[in-house]
């Protein structure tokens, strides 16, 4: 067994992350590949975010699994919402039978630097970098913030989402583990409260909102 973190939120809502050491009969045994993937690597991540919803809450229905057009999965009578999200070695999985939930997780990477303009807004790059050279910071700090937009966008699952404009991160702190709030923009202004935790290698973030 290969639980890396659980977290249960509260009766109704749980997360976990499964770092992935077993082959992929392991997995086999307990849930089916739902969709034709040909790269080895991804069929273990595919294989483990699933195996991690049963983990987290035994009875829940994987083999009622459907991928809408924007590639969420869900479940057609949402017995539960979840949301999943691998990197690396790692699957991480949330689910909540009462509310909506997104997840992600990222290794921190040089490569989040590269983009970094086509996901901040500007008043973003004041509030995390101070104005400063994004290079000369943390790179943890991007991971966050990146993490936080993918949270976000798999919460709001109906696709169509700018990740500069739509989504906007109002307040931050130093600290490895945490929360702080964001803006989500789209038809109305939505108030959001994202809760993070950074492993060594590993950054996690994730939000629930009815």
């Amino acid at each position: 067994m290969a639980l890396f973190h659980q977290h249960n939120i509260n009766e109704f809502t749980k997360l976990g992350i499964w770092y992935i050491e077993e082959p992929e009969e392991f997995f086999l045994k307990e849930v089916p590949l739902q969709r034709g993937i040909s790269h080895p690597h991804k069929r273990l991540q595919h294989l483990a975010g699933r195996y991690l919803l049963k983990q987290l809450f035994p009875d829940f229905p994987y083999q009622e699994i459907l991928i809408a057009d924007t590639r969420k999965p869900y479940l057609p009578f949402e017995q539960y919402h979840f949301s999943i999200s691998h990197c690396g070695n790692y699957a991480a999985a949330i689910v909540s039978s009462q509310s909506r939930v997104g997840i992600d997780i990222e290794i921190p990477s040089e490569k989040l630097f590269k983009i970094s303009n086509k996901f901040l807004h500007p008043d973003e790059l004041m509030l995390l970098f101070d104005g400063n050279d994004l290079q000369a910071k943390d790179i943890n700090r991007l991971t966050i913030a990146w993490s936080a937009k993918e949270s976000v966008f798999k919460w709001w699952s109906y696709g169509k989402v700018d990740f500069k404009e739509h989504i906007r991160l109002e307040t931050f702190n130093n600290k490895t583990t945490g929360s702080f709030k964001g803006l989500f923009i789209k038809n109305e202004e939505m108030i959001l409260c994202l809760h993070y935790h950074l492993f060594i290698e590993l950054c996690l973030v994730w939000m629930m909102k009815n």
